[in-house]
């Protein structure tokens, strides 16, 4: 019971010191595991398990798309995908359709290592890509 208290502190901790970036390379993988997971509850007929982790990817993926700034071109190129996804998570959920579910996957895994991809950059133009330290 202790170390599963100290697990969630620990967790707790990351979350509130963590900077912006790093919060939204966490909520991708986030999104990620809760789609594997929701993914295995389908194929193992556990419907209402999946349901509730779909569910969870799913509102991680609404919280992307009202959070956008589309004062930025960027934005206006990720809500298509981000509502694409979210249709198939929905879709598949009902469905109970892993080509559905996999397929929002996929582009969730995309995004997400473009969003490596550019913490890396933005570490190194900045200079704190060296030695090892960064968030990517």
């Amino acid at each position: 019971m202790q170390n599963s208290a100290a697990a969630e502190a620990y967790r707790r901790n990351q979350v509130l010191n963590a900077p912006p970036e790093q919060l939204t390379l966490m909520l991708y993988n986030g999104c990620l595991k809760f789609i594997d997971e929701g993914t295995a509850a389908v194929k193992e007929k556990k419907y209402e398990d999946a349901n509730t982790l779909l569910q969870k990817a799913q509102r991680i993926i609404s919280e992307f798309r009202i959070t956008l700034n589309m004062d930025y071109e960027i934005s206006h190129q990720l809500l298509p995908l981000y509502n694409y996804a979210y249709d198939r998570l929905v879709a598949g959920n009902i469905r109970s359709d892993v080509a559905q579910l996999d397929e929002a996957r996929e582009i969730m895994s995309e995004l997400r290592d473009a969003w490596v991809g550019a913490m890396k950059k933005a570490r190194q133009e900045s200079g704190r890509g060296r030695g090892g330290q960064g968030y990517a």
